[in-house]
């Protein structure tokens, strides 16, 4: 049981910690100090969906259709392109958000737009439905299986969590604007890179 527990952890917080567009997002909105709690829920219980369906056998979801990975990745790109220029558009506008400046955002599209940048994200298929579905094939016995899952859903809870609110640590520096501009400029250039190589996947 420990070694099922520990493999679930650790196999599900490699997948995570990997800089991506959901990752900064959620950074973004734990320093602005806007709807964190809404959003680490969202993307955990997400990723505990995820995994759960991966656990049960369902990996078989990503190759049912031969067309499926490629649709992903190429609405995930088109959306990545268009939230990467609005936050170099943010950049270029020199845009200050003081650190504590809450409520400034809605939930629901700030709710959406994590949607769009977790479920539009064919990777997210390949690491919950596909990897981790693997790894959890190891393990023999509804038992084991279930405290693999278990764990690795509690690695996504633990990231999420303290991504979003460990976000406050950076606060201190994030007083001015061209503080802003640098982080927008960078998650910019982090959504472009990432479309870029969805759209290369493909082709």
């Amino acid at each position: 049981m420990i070694v099922a527990a520990l493999t679930g952890y650790f196999t599900a917080l490699s997948l995570i910690l990997a800089i991506g567009a959901q990752n900064a997002f959620v950074l973004r909105q734990g320093l602005l100090g806007q709807h964190v709690l809404a959003l680490c829920l969202f993307c955990a219980l997400s990723d505990a969906l995820l995994i759960t369906l991966g656990v049960l056998g369902f990996g078989w979801l990503v190759s049912f259709s031969p067309a499926f990975p490629d649709i992903m990745a190429l609405a995930g790109a088109g959306f990545l392109l268009v939230y990467g220029g609005l936050r170099f558009h943010a950049a270029w506008r020199g845009e200050y958000h003081p650190a504590g400046m809450a409520g400034t955002s809605r939930l629901w599209p700030t709710l959406l737009t994590a949607a769009a940048l977790t479920w539009l994200n064919p990777h997210v298929y390949l690491d919950t439905l596909g990897l981790i579905g693997a790894v959890s094939t190891g393990f023999a016995g509804a038992a084991q299986k279930l405290v693999f899952a278990l764990a690795a859903i509690a690695a996504s809870f633990s990231f999420f969590f303290a991504l979003g609110y460990g976000a406050r640590l950076l606060q201190p520096i994030m007083q001015t604007a061209n503080a802003w501009r640098l982080f927008d400029l960078l998650v910019g250039i982090t959504m472009w890179l990432i479309a870029a190589g969805l759209v290369v996947s493909v082709l």
